[in-house]
């Protein structure tokens, strides 16, 4: 209903706030993957390639995180979090470039689906439709980067999605709007880090997580980092029991798939085991000559 001396655009304004999006076209090019770091610190995805309805409820001190999901869809995976790191590398690559972004995002599915490293057949196609329903099906609620200790924001992944086509009804591509948590993270506070392409290619849930815990929390430091398992399993809100979850890591050190780091289980006498790691000895070099770099520009200013 209009109130006196309301036009049409202001009631559109009256009822969905006041922002405008411009679309954001997708960037060509090989871009570099970029991640969100507080996607890569705290359980926020299922693990699972089967459909999980059990909500992921996660505390330690400040921080809560509490995530659901819908019988219809299941809970987003680790596999569809892939959209996410693609929007994170294309909203950091155009903000480095001086171009203007924006949260509602357009692309062809061949865009996306041959960045994160998967094919482009309607089977892929259909896969990442199901995955992009699963994102803006799931809801977090989460104190994190809040002002308040017990403020929470309530968001899904994707606030909506569409497929676009033309007059013809030929696809065009897909248009998706991403949270204002998830785009303030990204490109307000810069809060991402680059990660090896190669992450695409590990085919495990629990890997793929692995793998993001480890590049957040070690980073490129010499001496690495180290969990206890315990603590690492908290992280993960797996709803595998602890002792299956600690033969996976197990396995996973036996193997060693995560791209540029090495890992190992320590374990002190009367003490619970630990998971170290650290960038593998091929990447220590260029590290030390990018601080010797950093160290000496310092030194002249």
């Amino acid at each position: 209903m209009f109130a006196p001396g309301e036009d049409a655009s202001a009631l559109r304004r009256r009822a969905f706030g006041p922002e405008q999006l411009d679309l954001f076209r997708a960037l060509p090019g090989d871009l570099a993957p970029r991640d969100a770091q507080d996607l890569m610190a705290y359980p926020f995805f299922s693990l699972a390639k089967s459909k999980r309805l059990q909500p992921i409820d996660f505390r330690a001190g400040a921080i809560a995180i509490r995530v659901e999901a819908v019988p219809e869809h299941g809970m987003a995976t680790i596999w569809d979090a892939d959209v996410l790191i693609w929007a994170a590398s294309q909203i950091v690559n155009a903000r480095d470039a001086g171009l203007r972004t924006s949260r509602l995002m357009a692309a062809t599915p061949y865009e996306i689906l041959t960045f994160v490293g998967r094919g482009a057949s309607a089977r892929d196609y259909q896969r990442l439709k199901a995955g992009l329903d699963r994102l803006q099906s799931t809801t977090v609620a989460t104190s994190i980067r809040q002002t308040a200790e017990r403020r929470r924001h309530r968001f899904s992944w994707i606030n909506e999605w569409k497929e676009r086509a033309d007059a013809n009804g030929r696809a065009l591509g897909v248009e998706l709007i991403l949270p204002d948590w998830f785009y303030a993270g990204v490109l307000e506070d810069a809060l991402v880090l680059t990660i090896d392409r190669a992450y695409f290619s590990l085919t495990g849930g629990l890997e793929r997580w692995l793998y993001r815990v480890v590049r957040k929390h070690g980073g490129r430091q010499e001496y690495g980092w180290s969990f206890d398992f315990a603590h690492l399993h908290a992280k993960s809100g797996s709803l595998s029991p602890l002792k299956h979850f600690a033969y996976d890591i197990r396995d996973i050190v036996r193997r060693q798939p995560l791209p540029g780091y090495c890992l190992a289980i320590e374990r002190a006498p009367s003490s619970a085991e630990r998971l170290s790691f650290k960038p593998s000895a091929v990447d220590l070099p260029a590290e030390t000559s990018r601080r010797r770099r950093d160290a000496r520009a310092g030194d002249n200013l």
